[in-house]
């Protein structure tokens, strides 16, 4: 079996992209994590990554100012260099310009905390409890130009229970995150996505 190579773009403490990490270690899983890139350099999940032995990089985005494309293209030159199949985003908090979705067109997975289409963006939690959603949970889905849009992978719900906060019901999705983020990258890797 040929293991896809694949880079996890990171912002932050990368809770997600340790669940792929962990999933990976299987040896009959069909992707092996090749690179760890985040535009934050003291991002928590630098650290993690190298724990485990996967080679890391940072783009900084600030360099860049309001050139986001001259960013992205950075950033393509680094997973070209690792020779790069397919691009997961895990807490990667920047907007991606159209030309480098058009790079990655079926082959860069993002895990969103709600049952999309309902609550794009952030604070999707919040929404979730102002608005009185009895449903909500996580998607991961094919990355295209539209934030939070894409064709759905995999999703899961859970129940809004009487009294949550933002952060109790964070916690739940964040459990439905790391168990169904694994198994989207598996489909997509044995291309049955």
């Amino acid at each position: 079996m040929t293991r896809k190579r694949v880079a996890i773009l990171i912002s932050g403490r990368g809770s997600n992209m340790a669940a792929l990490i962990e999933a990976a270690k299987a040896p009959d899983y069909p992707a092996e994590i090749a690179l760890v890139l985040s535009n934050i350099a003291d991002a928590g999940g630098i650290a993690r990554a190298k724990e485990d032995g996967i080679a890391t990089e940072v783009v900084a985005h600030k360099p860049f100012g309001k050139d986001r494309e001259a960013f992205d293209r950075a950033v393509q030159a680094v997973l070209e260099r690792y020779k790069i199949d397919i691009v997961c985003l895990a807490g990667f908090m920047r907007v991606l310009t159209p030309w480098f979705v058009g790079q990655w067109a079926a082959r860069m997975i993002n895990i969103h905390p709600s049952l999309l289409p309902a609550f794009k963006g952030l604070n999707t939690h919040e929404r979730a409890i102002a608005e009185g959603a009895a449903q909500h949970g996580a998607t991961v889905h094919f990355v295209t130009a539209e934030l939070d849009d894409g064709p759905i992978i995999a999703q899961e719900s859970i129940a809004v229970l009487p009294g949550d906060t933002p952060e109790s019901l964070a916690a739940r999705v964040l459990a439905v995150e790391h168990r169904i983020y694994p198994l989207a990258l598996k489909r997509v890797a044995e291309q049955r996505a």
